[in-house]
């Protein structure tokens, strides 16, 4: 299943596990309201591509404890320590990436005040606080349990235990930040900020930072934004992109020109038989002809290109271990506009679009990879892909003015301005394997400042999948 949250501005951060099926099929589709005025002459298929859309590949395992184990037998001498840098970095990646997810839930959880039965609904937040926190709490008992003695294997782990404490901290008051202020809330939020202030005495004892950079939020933000970077990078697959096409398009290039070239050369060689000498008239009808090859030249060769790319991979991207540098797979990507009569039906009934919305225009990502666990990290045979769309592009689309609602409160008459807002749905489609397609959709609220909300909106079941690429 694939999961979508929001990021800081206007990212969408679309998240999914690679099972041990080798083949992967992914579809994106954005359909954006046609008031924005989205085209390809406002943004193209390539500059959209480049500029909004960022993947990455890192190692995952359900067994999450698969590489503190593998941490203590490096610690024992029997790997080396760029392997135990390695088996740290999981560890603490799969922890800080679901303290994030669990966090940012907890934050978004409105049932509070949609439900009836209020204080129900504030004990099961308690319940799932209390579990977030002796989860936290212990992930972070069984690092400091294998802390090393070597030299060599001390500064990764320094590093790590020194960014969990302070992330663990940050999610924590975050949390505290965003609790109601209901009397049913009072104790757990002395709870956590207990925990808080005790990873902030923990991480001074340790002196893992200086006077300097404690007291300084920025100097210590930047530090630990290093820190989570070089956590990441050997967790995370290297990945080498390639532009699919090029040959074929000087291939097209050189049609084009020797199409037009024989046409042009047999209309020269009649126009001087039926004119005879080189004349005024003569001269004229060159011009013309000239005129018209550069006018059909370009687009005889654009026609041609779309003919032939259509419906084709535009890129490649290729991914290799970081650790050995070994190919381990290899995807290949789409990105266009489509025309909404174009789509699969499996894709119109989940998009469920009325007569208000015939205007949309739709944007289309799709991936297509092959990957080889058998020259994963031993131990490993998952990827976790993380697709991050910016629509920021969007957001200049809109109009930067507000406008004012009135409502009847308390016998007054109270005015309140308003942002506009839009709404962008969402659809995925995925198949691993020789599965069946799993269809998601997802509505979408942007304002020219944020994504203002994400909700999750059931599917229907089709009987039988699209056409599939």
């Amino acid at each position: 299943m694939i999961s979508v949250e929001r990021r800081e501005g206007f990212s969408l951060k679309i998240s999914r596990v690679l099972r041990e099926s080798v083949s992967h099929k992914l579809d994106v589709y954005l359909f954006v309201p046609g008031e924005l005025g989205l085209n390809t002459e406002v943004m193209s298929e390539n500059a959209f591509y480049h500029s909004a859309i960022h993947v990455k590949r890192t190692y995952f395992s359900d067994r999450i404890h698969l590489p503190l184990v593998l941490s203590r037998l490096a610690r024992r001498g029997s790997l080396g320590s760029e392997q135990y840098r390695l088996s740290l970095s999981l560890y603490a990646y799969q922890y800080v990436a679901a303290l994030e997810r669990s966090s940012r839930e907890l934050h978004d959880d409105k049932r509070d005040s949609e439900r009836s039965d209020a204080q129900d609904a504030s004990v099961e937040k308690l319940a799932r606080i209390d579990e977030l926190i002796e989860l936290a709490l212990d992930i972070l008992k069984r690092l400091r349990r294998t802390k090393p003695e070597e030299e060599s294997l001390l500064k990764y782990y320094q590093n790590i235990d020194n960014y969990l404490s302070w992330f663990t901290e940050q999610r924590l008051l975050s949390l505290v930040a965003h609790l109601s202020r209901d009397r049913h809330y009072r104790e757990i939020k002395h709870r956590l900020l207990d925990i808080c202030a005790a990873e902030s005495e923990y991480r001074e004892a340790q002196e893992y930072n200086s006077q300097r950079v404690t007291r300084d939020p920025t100097r210590m933000s930047n530090k630990m934004r290093l820190l989570r970077r070089l956590i990441e990078y050997p967790v995370t697959l290297k990945d080498k992109s390639q532009e699919l096409g090029g040959g074929e398009q000087k291939a097209v290039k050189g049609l084009a020109t020797a199409v037009v070239m024989v046409f042009v050369t047999l209309t020269l060689l009649q126009a001087r038989q039926t004119l005879g000498d080189v004349t005024a008239l003569f001269v004229l009808v060159l011009a013309v002809i000239y005129a018209l090859r550069e006018v059909f030249k370009d687009d005889l060769r654009n026609t041609l290109w779309r003919l032939l790319r259509k419906g084709r991979p535009k890129w490649r991207r290729q991914y290799y271990d970081a650790h050995s540098n070994q190919l381990v797979g290899r995807q290949l990507e789409w990105f266009d506009y489509q025309r909404y009569a174009k789509l699969d039906e499996a894709i119109k009934a989940a998009r469920k679009r009325s007569i208000t919305q015939r205007e949309e225009v739709v944007l289309h990502y799709g991936s297509h990879s092959r990957m080889s666990p058998t020259r994963f990290l031993s131990g490993y045979e998952q990827t976790r892909e993380t697709l991050v769309i910016d629509l920021s592009v969007l957001s200049r689309l809109m109009d930067k003015s507000s406008h004012h609602v009135y409502r009847h409160k308390d016998g007054q008459v109270v005015r309140e301005t308003v942002e506009k807002r839009h709404l962008i749905n969402l659809v995925t489609r995925e198949v691993q394997g020789d599965g069946e397609p799993v269809i998601q959709r997802w509505k979408v609220v942007i304002s020219r400042s944020k994504i203002v909300d994400i909700e999750a909106v059931d599917t229907p079941k089709p009987a039988a999948s699209g056409a599939q690429r």
